[in-house]
C-alpha cells in the first residue's frame, strides 16, 4: 500500500494499492487490444470524448480542486486556476487536431502521387509530474489519445488521487478503459514501466530521472520525450516603464505555486541603475504574501509538496550566506506541522553559489546586480539548463538582442512563467528533448508514413 499525506498538516489522506509487475502487464495487454479499435475511430470521434471530458472537469471543479490541494499543498485558488487554465489545451485540440492529423498530399512528378499519413505510435507510457498535474498531464495524454494512441498514465505518487480522478472522468466521457489506464506507485513502479514493452515514453520531471529514463529505454529505439527542469533567468533592464510593476511581476514568476514550476523564475539580474529600487519593491511584494493553510482563499504560499525539498532549500541558503550573500527575507522552515519554507530573498549573490546555479524548485530567489546587457547575457547563459529566459524592458529590439543569445526553448519579453498551447513547449540541454503543444505537440504522438502511388 502507498500512503498519501497532506503536506500542510502531515495527516494521512488515504492508502491506495500500488501496481505490480503483473498488474502493469495486464493493463498493457488490455491497452494493446483497445488501441487497435481506438485508432480506427475518426479524429472527430476521439476528439468528442475529450471535449466531453473537459466539460466534466469544469462541472466537478470544486471537488477536483480540493483533491489537488489536499495532496500537493497547492493553495486552493491556484488549484482552481490550474484546472480552469488547463482547458485551453482542450480548446487547442478542438480547433487544430483534425487539421494537423489529416493526411498531407503532395503533387508528385512524372505521374507519381505522394502522401503523408500520420499514424499513432501505439501504446505510450506517460510518467507525469505532481506540480501541475492537469497542465503537464493534458499536454501528453490528451494529445496522445486524440492522435489514436492508448495511454498508460502514471501520475506522480504526490498527485495520485488527482490522477485517479482524471481517469474516472475520462471514462465517464467515453474514453474506453482499454485505451487509458492509470498506473499507481512510487519509483519502483516507474522502473517497471521502463522495462515494459511500450511504443513511446513521455516524461515530465527532474533531469536526473529523465536521464535515467533515456538510458533505460534507449535500446528499445522508441520515441522518448523529456520535459525536465530549468534554472530560468530574468533580466530587468533599467528602462522598464515602472520598476514596481516589474518587481511585482517578477515576484509572482518566482513564487507562484511556491516556486515549484519548471519555468518559474529561478534567478534575477537587475541593472545597477534600478537595483536598489527594484529590490525594495520586490521585498515589499513578497512580504505581503499570505502564507499558511492552502485551503484558505487568501493563501498565496502553501507548503512544499515534498518534505525532502526542505533540506535542499536550507542547504542553498546556508551555502549562499557562507559565501557572502545577504539574506533579506526568510531562509528557514516555518515552525509547526507541514512542509512550510519561508519565502526567501537573497542579494549580493554570485555564480559561486548553489542558489544561482542549481535548480531550487521552491520559494527562494537570488537577485544579482549587473552593469550592462553584456554582463547579463553572460550570466544568463551560464547554466546547463535551457527551458526559458525573460527580459523586462520598454525596448523590444534591445530585449530581442538579449533573448536571441539564449539557448532556451522559450523566451519572454515583459512576461514570464507562462505556457500557451499555440506554441511549442520544449527544452534544451538538461531541460529536455522534444516538444509538446502547438502543431508539433499534436504530431509528436504520431509516426509519419510516406505513400508513393503510381498508376500503370
Amino acid at each position: 500500500m502507498m500512503n498519501i499525506y497532506n503536506p500542510s498538516n502531515e495527516q494521512l489522506l488515504k492508502s491506495i494499492e500500488e501496481d505490480s509487475s503483473s498488474t502493469i502487464n495486464e493493463k498493457l495487454n488490455q491497452l494493446r487490444n483497445g488501441q487497435i479499435q481506438w485508432a480506427q475511430k475518426s479524429v472527430t470521434e476521439r476528439l468528442d470524448c475529450i471535449l466531453k471530458f473537459g466539460d466534466l472537469i469544469q462541472q466537478n471543479i470544486d471537488e477536483l480542486a480540493q483533491i489537488l490541494t489536499s495532496e500537493t499543498g497547492k493553495p486552493i485558488q491556484q488549484s482552481y486556476n490550474e484546472i480552469k487554465g488547463a482547458h485551453n489545451r482542450i480548446d487547442h485540440l478542438k480547433y487544430n487536431a483534425e487539421k494537423w492529423l489529416a493526411d498531407d498530399t503532395i503533387e508528385g512528378l512524372e505521374g507519381t502521387f505522394e502522401k503523408i499519413m500520420y499514424e499513432p505510435l501505439g501504446v505510450v507510457a506517460n510518467i507525469s509530474a505532481w506540480n501541475f498535474p492537469y497542465n503537464v498531464g493534458y499536454n501528453v495524454f490528451l494529445y496522445a489519445l486524440v492522435a489514436g494512441n492508448a495511454v498508460a498514465y502514471k501520475p506522480s505518487e504526490y498527485a495520485s488521487l488527482t490522477g485517479l480522478a482524471i481517469a474516472a472522468n475520462l471514462y465517464k466521457a467515453g474514453v474506453p478503459e482499454d485505451v487509458f489506464q492509470c498506473i499507481i506507485g512510487e519509483g519502483a513502479v516507474g522502473q517497471t514501466l521502463l522495462e515494459a514493452d511500450f511504443d513511446g515514453y513521455f516524461f515530465t520531471g527532474s533531469y536526473p530521472t529523465g536521464l535515467h529514463i533515456l538510458k533505460e529505454v534507449a535500446p528499445k529505439v522508441v520515441p522518448v520525450q523529456l520535459e525536465l527542469g530549468g534554472k530560468d533567468p530574468l533580466y530587468i533592464m533599467e528602462d522598464v516603464q515602472d520598476v514596481k510593476v516589474a518587481a511585482i511581476n517578477a515576484a509572482e514568476g518566482a513564487f507562484y505555486n511556491n516556486g515549484q514550476s519548471c519555468c518559474a523564475v529561478e534567478r534575477i539580474y537587475v541593472h545597477e541603475k534600478i537595483f536598489d529600487a527594484f529590490v525594495d519593491f520586490f521585498l515589499e511584494e513578497v512580504e505581503g504574501y499570505a502564507i499558511g493553510d492552502p485551503d484558505a482563499e487568501e493563501t498565496f504560499i502553501g507548503p512544499l509538496t515534498r518534505k525532502g525539498q526542505l533540506n535542499l532549500l536550507r542547504n542553498q541558503v546556508d551555502d549562499a550566506i557562507s559565501k557572502g550573500a545577504k539574506l533579506l527575507l526568510g531562509g528557514a522552515e516555518l515552525a509547526g506541522k507541514g512542509y512550510f519554507f519561508a519565502p526567501t530573498i537573497l542579494t549580493n549573490v554570485n555564480h559561486e553559489m548553489l542558489v544561482m546555479k542549481e535548480e531550487s524548485f521552491g520559494p527562494i530567489i537570488g537577485i544579482q546586480k549587473v552593469e550592462n546587457d553584456n554582463e547579463a547575457i553572460k550570466l544568463m547563459k551560464d547554466t546547463e539548463y535551457g527551458l526559458t529566459a525573460a527580459v523586462f524592458s520598454t525596448d523590444q529590439l534591445r530585449a530581442e538582442k538579449v533573448l536571441k543569445e539564449m539557448n532556451t526553448g522559450t523566451v519572454y519579453w515583459n512576461c514570464c512563467d507562462r505556457v500557451s498551447p499555440n506554441v511549442p513547449w520544449s527544452g534544451r540541454n538538461k531541460s529536455g528533448v522534444g516538444a509538446t503543444l502547438s502543431s508539433q505537440g499534436i504530431r509528436a504522438f504520431t509516426q509519419p508514413k510516406a505513400y508513393h502511388w503510381r498508376e500503370v
